[in-house]
């Protein structure tokens, strides 16, 4: 099925309900990078206050690729997927060095930058120079095998590259002059309030209804096909709350794996029993005054989710090899650490 009559009907749609985004007011390449690296895995209300935090502290590439990691993960503090803003920074660096702190321009240039992919790419070429190439994401893959009762499974990279290449096609031969970045962004933006994911796709509004497949045949329930991802690792985690008068011990995580970088309250593996957790302290020289269990608490991953019990000790004095001992002011103006570790963090004031 051809694509061409996505796109008259789409750009009218958006001219009319578009939605108004901070990003969208002040569309420069680099708003829009930053943007969409942190809308990537992220709900747009939960980015609103990030975005504007970060373009405050952060307001154009050179002043990105100067800021040190700290300040950083500081800011992405809660966002998660952390490397998404070390790899905005390493981009940031190679722009200044290869680009005079100018965003490339070109589709294909930017795609040599670090963390960015087809879609982002894509997205920046399109809004902000007007480039003629698709943004292809998970909304545009429900949209386009809907719109067209495609049952190709989507998890496919085959499947993504002919979307993308029938895309453009037909942005080609069908788009007004100057108006790629407007239908990438219709066409997310029908993905993300009308052709929804999860629930009851919004048909009487859509401006494809007349031409969707999958209206027409009522299949939207088995639209888009996507084959079923891996199980999520368990792990069963220990996490100690140390405080001792106004501090409380954090240590740095490794610089690689999973949160790298990043501070945390100090945790072992495995669900330790108190007389356990008792002889871990005494092991480390920190000897308890109180000590209380806190209630279990669970953080997703995408490939793994964590099952954590606690405890939270007064200690008599700041000790531990690797532990370093901050108070809540220092804590909260250079400590950034991982939202995993929010069902802890009410025993920290």
């Amino acid at each position: 099925m051809e694509l061409d009559g996505l796109i008259l009907p789409l750009l009218s749609w958006y001219q009319e309900n578009r939605r108004s985004l901070p990003w969208r007011e002040d569309p420069t390449p680099y708003h829009i990078w930053v943007s969409e690296i942190m809308l990537q895995q992220t709900r747009i209300e939960a980015v609103k206050g990030y975005y504007v935090r970060f373009l405050a502290a952060l307001p154009n590439i050179e002043a990105l690729s100067e800021a040190d990691e700290e300040t950083l993960l500081k800011l992405w503090q809660g966002l998660g997927y952390y490397n998404r803003v070390r790899n905005l920074h390493k981009a940031a660096v190679q722009i200044v060095a290869q680009y005079d702190g100018e965003m490339p321009g070109r589709y294909d240039e930017l795609l040599t930058l670090p963390g960015i992919g087809a879609y982002t790419a894509g997205a920046i070429a399109s809004i902000g120079f007007g480039e003629c190439v698709p943004c292809v994401d998970g909304n545009v893959l429900r949209v386009v095998k809907r719109y067209e009762g495609g049952f190709e499974d989507i998890a496919n990279e085959s499947v993504k590259r002919d979307v993308w290449q029938r895309l453009k096609s037909s942005m080609e031969q069908t788009l007004p002059e100057g108006s790629a970045g407007a239908f990438n962004e219709a066409l997310m933006e029908l993905g993300e309030v009308i052709c929804i994911p999860n629930g009851t796709p919004l048909c009487e509004k859509c401006p494809l209804a007349n031409q969707c497949v999958a209206h027409k045949k009522n299949l939207w329930q088995h639209l888009p096909v996507k084959s079923p991802k891996k199980a999520r690792r368990i792990e069963e985690r220990t996490v100690f709350v140390l405080r001792c008068e106004e501090s409380v011990a954090l240590r740095k995580r490794n610089e690689k794996g999973l949160l790298a970088g990043l501070w945390e309250l100090p945790q072992v593996e495995g669900h330790l029993s108190e007389e356990e957790a008792m002889i871990w302290l005494r092991e480390r020289g920190l000897e308890p005054v109180t000590f209380a269990k806190t209630d279990p608490a669970k953080h997703i991953f995408t490939h793994v989710e964590w099952h954590m019990s606690g405890y939270v000790v007064d200690v008599e004095a700041m000790a531990g090899e690797g532990l370093v001992w901050t108070k809540k002011a220092d804590r909260e103006a250079g400590y950034a650490l991982p939202s995993a570790l929010d069902g802890f963090l009410s025993y920290l004031s």
